[in-house]
């Protein structure tokens, strides 16, 4: 996903202890282990957005462009999908439900696509529905823009609000001097839109002269993992870091999150990208991770399948190939834990309806956790 997931840490960095709450207490290992994994869909190489249709199926999106979907033991692929432009870390990536779709039928995507002027190609959502094995009434939300041939940092995770808004979101695009400090330019942004791709009135910067209308909030760098919080309703994120300073946000309304102007990273190479970790009207993360765990997928617990998780949060870390859970206290982590070390690099966990933990493991497929 990125070089800090294959570069040896040899290297130490200094933090602001006074700033954002950084990962120094290291991570622990479960005292017992009170589940078992189920292999469900197998084969997949890069399961990267799952959603849950009604009496147990499943819609799973693979980067390389394709959408399977798993009914009764059998998976099958599903046509007439959008075209995807399969580039680096850009392909087809997250799929949501409607909050209503037992009555509208409406599914959403995230997804890298060439639409739109000049070589390349950024992140896109859109719409459609399902129709036995193939998708119909395919409708175009919104295109990043401009297309470019870089092949990092297309974010993207879909998440509804309990207000039905849909928010998105879209990495810098490997343009991180640009893109994420400008509300002129898609790209290292949180997004929010309506259910038809229609800009709410009381977006931050709905009326501001040349803005992009949709940012809901901006100065990201890449951001693969978008979940509410189950009992306040907060829209949480995480995105990666460069070499180091992986972040854990709580998204808030046209606030600047601070890329790259402030970050506990360093570039690749070893040289600073700043020595600035704060500053006045830039937001500090909840948590930051150093070295980067390389985070993909977020789930808060709110099941009762799983008492001792309760309200905890699980990551995947594609890096170092393990399930994190973090037990989080007033805004704050207390305690984390690591899960299904080894497995392989997680992409993506869910929560389903069911009340069972679903995670994706490229090369593998997607998993269910069983209580004990």
């Amino acid at each position: 996903m990125k070089k800090s997931a294959i570069l040896p840490y040899l290297f130490v960095v200094m933090l602001n202890t006074s700033c954002a709450q950084n990962s120094d207490k290291g991570i622990n290992l479960p005292e017992s282990i009170d589940f078992t994994t189920h292999l469900v869909i197998q084969d997949i190489q890069n399961p990267w957005g799952m959603a849950f249709l009604p009496n147990g199926e499943i819609l799973v999106t693979e980067k390389s462009g394709k959408l399977f979907h798993y009914k009764d033991g059998n998976t099958t692929q599903i046509s007439n999908i959008p075209n995807i432009y399969v580039r680096g870390q850009g392909g087809f990536l997250d799929i949501e439900l409607h909050p209503n779709y037992e009555e509208n039928g409406w599914i959403y995507f995230s997804y890298a696509s060439s639409e739109g002027n000049g070589k390349g190609g950024n992140t896109a959502i859109s719409r459609a529905k399902l129709s036995g094995n193939q998708l119909t009434d395919h409708q175009l939300l919104y295109k990043a823009e401009p297309n470019t041939t870089k092949g990092q940092h297309f974010g993207s995770r879909l998440e509804f609000d309990r207000e039905g808004y849909l928010y998105f979101s879209v990495g810098d695009r490997g343009n991180r001097d640009v893109n994420p400090q400008s509300i002129r330019r898609d790209g290292g942004k949180i997004y929010r839109i309506h259910d038809d791709g229609s800009i709410p009135k009381d977006n931050p910067f709905a009326d501001k002269s040349g803005a992009k209308t949709a940012i809901f909030s901006y100065g990201h760098r890449n951001p693969q993992g978008l979940t509410l919080h189950p009992n306040t309703g907060k829209l949480w994120e995480h995105e990666h870091g460069p070499r180091g300073g992986d972040e854990i946000n709580l998204v808030q309304k046209g606030k600047n999150y601070g890329w790259p102007v402030i970050t506990y990273g360093i570039n690749y190479s070893g040289t600073k990208i700043t020595d600035e970790t704060s500053r006045p009207g830039m937001e500090q993360p909840v948590y930051q991770w150093t070295p980067s765990i390389g985070p993909s997928g977020m789930a808060f617990v709110s099941s009762d399948k799983y008492p001792k998780w309760s309200g905890n949060l699980l990551v995947g870390s594609l890096a170092f190939q393990y399930l994190e859970r973090l037990v989080i206290e007033n805004n704050k982590v207390v305690y984390r834990e690591k899960l299904l070390d080894g497995m392989g690099r997680v992409r993506n966990v869910r929560q389903a309806p069911d009340g069972f933990i679903y995670v994706g493991i490229e090369g593998k497929g997607i998993y269910r956790l069983n209580p004990k």
